[in-house]
């Protein structure tokens, strides 16, 4: 074990300044490095959507680990007092094979720093074949109301091109067990134009998922990141992505399968039944201030953004020893934030409102809209003082947005 978990150091090391998820864009590193079940094995995942940090040597860091982060809870000097904390979401990799003691341990530390009575959604992830029946009922009646399963594809061939070690059937049983623990509120990951998959396999998955009927749906496109392993096999012509006519296709087909499903598209990877949003991923996108807690952790006070260091051994000793674990916090400028919350919010159906734009720079972002309308005719909508994408502009968002930010 003390050989793996230095071979995993070294993957960090090497990883954790450029390599980002090449599930989605929004350029958050977050890869996730673990054991297989005979713990012979590191593997290295990505999961659309999240930050996290994994633990290989299970057994003897994780007690030492859940400790710091208690620790880092208790002595966090962030005034949040003013603050109305509705939303927790317990993530990281595989936080479902923690026992239920680490996570109430968790909580509790929570409840004693805070003001928790607004508390309205706890989601805790967990991977297929890695939740059993019994932990998730104890994770439920504890008040963790949502779980995240990050199914990714029910194709077995496209799993292992994922390096994902659960198969179908998983899927459906850790969806089950959800269910059987009284969870009404469950999200699935699923990713598409992966190589290989076809549009079978894809209308497949859309169909599968949607008569498991989960409440919520994310629908992340596998993209070639610069940095990644991926991005070096395409490049080199050892592999080839799928066509982004074919890519287009394929997001608007998923959009009007999952809608007739009865999901709504309020984000441009999100799908939710009416009342079902992510409340704690709408606090990232409306540039909402959040605490956060843990190696890899990234944090917002309102004007400073922050993360703690990436290893472990480095996180556990800064804590331990009373120091904190932050290895960057970085002022957010004006313009920033602007482009921030014009960028996220054009992700999102209700995009943004120009009165939120501090006037000085209101003209000069109707400017970027109005080019930006010539440019790509029938895609931006600009009524009532709010400006959206329509389905075409959700299409072409990652092109769009940088025309408009300032």
């Amino acid at each position: 074990m003390d050989e793996l978990r230095k071979t995993y150091q070294k993957i960090i090391d090497s990883t954790g300044g450029g390599r980002y998820c090449p599930a989605h864009n929004d350029k958050n590193p977050s890869f996730s490095v673990s054991l297989s079940k005979d713990g012979q094995k590191i593997l290295l995942h990505c999961f659309a959507g999240c930050d996290f940090y994994s633990i290989t040597d299970r057994e003897n860091s994780i007690p030492i680990f859940i400790k710091a982060i208690v620790q880092e809870i208790k002595e966090c000097r962030i005034d949040a007092s003013d603050w109305i904390i509705d939303t927790i979401f317990i993530g990281g990799g595989t936080p479902s094979l923690l026992s239920e003691n680490m996570i109430e341990s968790l909580l509790s530390q929570l409840h004693k720093k805070y003001d928790l009575s607004n508390i309205r959604e706890i989601t805790i992830e967990a991977n297929p074949g890695e939740a059993p029946k019994d932990r998730l009922k104890s994770f439920y009646e504890m008040g963790i109301n949502r779980v995240s399963i990050g199914a990714q594809s029910f194709q077995p061939n496209l799993l292992q091109f994922l390096t994902r070690i659960h198969n179908r059937d998983q899927i459906f049983e850790t969806y089950d067990n959800a269910r059987d623990a009284g969870f009404d509120n469950i999200n699935c990951d699923l990713i598409y134009s992966i190589p290989g998959q076809t549009w079978s396999n894809w209308s497949d998955d859309l169909d599968t998922i949607s008569a498991m009927s989960p409440e919520h749906i994310s629908a992340y496109t596998l993209t070639a990141e610069k940095g990644t392993e991926l991005f070096s096999m395409v490049l080199n012509n050892k592999l080839k992505m799928p066509k982004k006519e074919q890519e287009g296709k394929w997001f608007l087909k998923t959009h009007e399968i999952l809608s007739r499903n009865g999901y709504q598209a309020y984000e441009v990877s999100n799908f939710s039944k009416p009342g079902y949003e992510c409340n704690h991923n709408l606090h990232y996108w409306n540039i909402e201030p959040y605490l956060a807690f843990g190696p890899s952790a990234h944090g917002f006070d309102g004007q400073y953004r922050w993360n703690n260091s990436r290893s472990l051994d480095q996180y556990i000793s800064c804590i331990l020893a009373g120091k904190s674990a932050i290895s960057m916090r970085e002022k957010i400028s004006a313009i920033e934030y602007i482009n921030e919350k014009v960028g996220f919010g054009l992700r999102m159906k209700k995009g943004f409102k120009i009165k939120d734009i501090p006037r000085k720079y209101q003209k000069l972002i109707i400017n970027n809209i109005e080019n930006a309308q010539e440019k790509y005719p029938d895609c931006i909508n600009t009524k009532s003082n709010s400006v959206t994408f329509t389905q075409k502009g959700m299409l072409y968002a990652d092109e769009l947005i940088p025309s408009i930010l300032l």
